[in-house]
């Protein structure tokens, strides 16, 4: 890696002094939803440079510019993508390796690319629970990688950046679980809710969030002028929210839905407080909680809306009280493909290579 001098404004307590370097960068999934975008951010940052990618999908033999995938990128990057192989992912050409990828490729991939002392984010759920026995139940399939799964660090930038600036392995969140889980933390953290009273989170999301794969349930006459429930007591990313919020799976209910949009996420997440509090003490606990955290947005007045965040790497924040001072709805709002998957990974690299947290993000 090629050193550079720092030139990034950010954050005092969120940069690092170390000197600037060129990163060398391979994207695996390039041609699905969260690659795209995470080839968009890449190719503004002043510190990467993508040396490889490929496709987990596609079935073309030879590599192929990656405008033919994505129109948008056209005259982006030089190097062709290619199938996904193990054999162009070598530390001679490779720093650090994003698996868009299906679950069951990045738990095989990920331990090989770590023994040769590749870093990984995996865009994945495949390392995001770090028990093990969980995986048949909300994935479906047996976790063999216990290793990587123990090294791997849940890189939800906001509560865990000191962590994730040593990592070699990060596991990006799901984009419903970033939504409450940074709605909810500091009433958590803090010890303010009641969760015996329950907590119960309604989201609904874009449809780009079911990812590129055909589906008879994404074609646009089911989603277009509609709006599904689905996933109710059985969705993927409430493990990795009981886990990170400390929660009990009786004291949670999580209902996503699928909105008639692109992109964008909503959460409304109702809570009960331990006891009785003003809305200037609940909006100064987040203004606190969230003070070096340049991606989270604390509304000060109003509430969230998709349009806000749609295109964006930010989470905005609101809430309201009842005149009770214990009846709490929080609204969280993010873009699915931004801050919910690559706006995120790529805030984890930043930290993990001592980049200033926000860069390429703004």
């Amino acid at each position: 890696m090629r050193t550079l001098a720092a030139t990034e404004t950010g954050s005092a307590s969120r940069r690092s002094n170390a000197p600037q370097t060129v990163l060398r960068v391979a994207v695996a999934g390039a041609t699905g939803y969260a690659g795209r975008e995470l080839l968009r951010l890449l190719a503004r940052h002043p510190y990467t440079r993508v040396t490889r990618l490929m496709s987990s999908g596609r079935l073309e033999k030879k590599g192929f510019p990656i405008e033919h995938s994505h129109p948008i990128l056209r005259g982006k990057f030089d190097v062709l993508c290619e199938p996904l192989s193990l054999e162009g992912l070598v530390p001679a050409e490779v720093d650090l390796v994003f698996l868009a990828t299906p679950h069951e490729t990045a738990l095989d991939l990920a331990p090989l690319l770590l023994n040769r002392n590749v870093r990984v984010v995996d865009l994945s759920g495949a390392f995001r629970l770090k028990d093990a026995a969980t995986y048949p139940r909300w994935y479906g399939f047996e976790h063999h990688a216990h290793q990587a799964l123990e090294e791997a660090v849940y890189g939800i930038t906001e509560l865990n950046a000191a962590s994730i600036r040593q990592a070699r392995l990060v596991a990006n969140p799901g984009c419903y679980a970033t939504s409450v889980i940074l709605g909810l933390a500091p009433l958590l953290k803090k010890g303010w809710t009641d969760p015996s009273a329950g907590i119960i989170s309604d989201s609904k999301s874009g449809a780009s969030g079911a990812g590129r794969a055909p589906s008879d349930k994404l074609h646009f006459v089911e989603v277009n002028e509609n709006c599904r429930a689905y996933g109710l007591f059985g969705h993927r990313h409430v493990p990795e929210m009981l886990q990170t919020l400390g929660l009990a799976e009786k004291d949670f209910i999580f209902t996503p839905h699928l909105l008639p949009i692109t992109r964008g996420i909503l959460s409304t997440i109702y809570v009960r407080l331990a006891k009785s509090r003003s809305a200037e003490e609940v909006a100064a606990l987040y203004r606190d909680f969230y003070s070096q955290a340049p991606l989270v947005r604390v509304l000060e007045s109003g509430l969230p809306e998709i349009q806000s965040v749609a295109h964006t790497n930010y989470t905005d924040i609101g809430f309201a009280l009842d005149r009770d001072g214990q009846r709490m709805v929080i609204v969280s709002a993010l873009d699915n493909l931004g801050k919910g998957a690559a706006g995120q990974a790529v805030q984890n690299m930043n930290l993990m290579f001592g980049f200033d947290e926000e860069t390429a993000l703004l």
